[in-house]
């Protein structure tokens, strides 16, 4: 079992920084075994694929809305993802979900397995 936890979230104007990040535990977790994502939900909106990292690390990719402004990445010593965010903007308002699986990466999120509860961010314009 994978236990995720989000921070960082919060209130910022437009053009502005983030770094969100999600703290795994469970057991002899070996984090280096799970591919990790980030998604994102805004109101009424489905939940959106935002990047994933490989278990290694080694490995990103990202949707095309934040590619090039948002960072992922892993340690899996600290067994800690992140996601830096820049250049925000008022589209990126949501609840952004931390998400792990075991193997390797994927951009839909019915094939992760474990979920943390979420953290807000909301962009001002």
């Amino acid at each position: 079992q994978v236990h995720l936890v989000e921070s960082g979230g919060g209130f910022i104007q437009a053009g502005g920084s983030l770094r969100l990040s999600c703290a795994a535990s469970g057991g002899a977790l070996t984090l280096s075994a799970y591919a990790m994502g980030w998604f994102r939900q805004a109101s009424g909106k489905e939940r959106e694929f935002v990047a994933a990292v490989s278990g290694s690390g080694a490995y990103t990719t990202y949707s095309d809305s934040v590619k090039g402004r948002f960072t992922i990445s892993k340690d899996n010593t600290k067994r800690m993802m992140y996601l830096q965010m820049n250049g925000l903007n008022p589209d990126d308002t949501a609840t952004y979900y931390c998400a792990a699986r075991r193997g390797i990466t994927d951009t839909g999120d019915i094939n992760y397995e474990y979920w943390g509860q979420g953290t807000q961010v909301t962009v001002s314009s």
